[in-house]
């Protein structure tokens, strides 16, 4: 029995039969304590924050490349445009923007 348990009565997750049969035939009863204590440092506690902030990162360095290169899109689409439409003109002033060699 535990020097903790005063003598009648036993520890509240010891079922009593179990208890009373050690008792009679003199066994002795084994208390297990699980130390839930890590013997490292948790590394998980700081790989979780790191991830989420690398994935948050390269998801946003992702989208910047993406508008990036739908920016360059649309510019050649402009240009491409542009080129074949000739000289743009509006109210009476006309601007060439490429010229025909």
């Amino acid at each position: 029995m535990s020097q903790h348990t005063p003598p009648g009565q036993m520890a509240p997750h010891v079922p009593a039969d179990l208890y009373q049969r050690a008792q009679a035939t003199g066994q002795p009863v084994v208390f297990v304590v699980h130390d839930t204590t890590p013997a490292s440092f948790p590394w998980q506690r700081l790989l979780i924050p790191f991830a989420i902030a690398g994935a948050a990162a390269l998801g946003t360095w992702g989208v910047v490349a993406a508008l990036c290169w739908l920016m360059d899109v649309a510019a050649h689409t402009a240009t491409v445009i542009a080129g074949a439409a000739g000289p743009i003109g509006a109210g009476g002033i006309t601007l060439k923007v490429f010229s025909k060699k």
